[in-house]
């Protein structure tokens, strides 16, 4: 929110996957003191990820069943793909989706699951015997073998301003 970066410096700021923590107020200063003109400012995050229609339904029971009450309030700005955000740019129109494709197997899967904000705050609001990921765990391995690995897609989204007058 505040840099120490001498002014009009930068023809180019992101800032990915962590905006929506922002004072935004505060943050936007930022960016119009560091920025020169005609700099290029983006924010990048990403969506849901999506493997197949099965896994896709276990991982929605998880976040919307499961964690629904968990999540930190500002997760509703990921949940509209940062079409929420304060956003005091004229934008620049996005002509086509952007994904990044992985290859995972289930622990990859489980260890990214992990680093979810709402299962860290399910976890410690329920018996260390029985966490989040727990109810699940029988379905996914239905449908994933341990060895097996899948594709896995996170839908990636962005907000971008070429800043004219700073």
């Amino acid at each position: 929110e505040q840099r120490k970066t001498i002014a009009k410096i930068q023809s180019f700021m992101g800032q990915d996957k962590a905006i929506h923590w922002f004072d935004f107020d505060k943050f936007y200063k930022e960016v119009y003191r560091t920025l020169r003109k005609n700099g290029l400012f983006v924010v990048l995050g990403y969506g849901k990820i999506e493997i197949d229609t099965e896994i896709d339904e276990i991982i929605d029971k998880l976040y919307y069943d499961i964690l629904g009450d968990f999540w930190d309030i500002e997760r509703k700005y990921i949940d509209k793909n940062y079409t929420t955000i304060p956003f005091p740019f004229k934008e620049i129109e996005q002509k086509k989706n952007i994904v990044n494709q992985l290859e995972w197997n289930l622990d990859d899967l489980i260890g990214y699951l992990n680093t979810w904000s709402a299962i860290k705050h399910y976890n410690n609001q329920h018996s260390k015997n029985a966490t989040a990921l727990e109810n699940i765990m029988e379905s996914l391995s239905k449908v994933w073998r341990k060895e097996e690995t899948k594709q896995v897609t996170f839908p990636i989204f962005l907000r971008m301003e070429k800043i004219k007058t700073v």
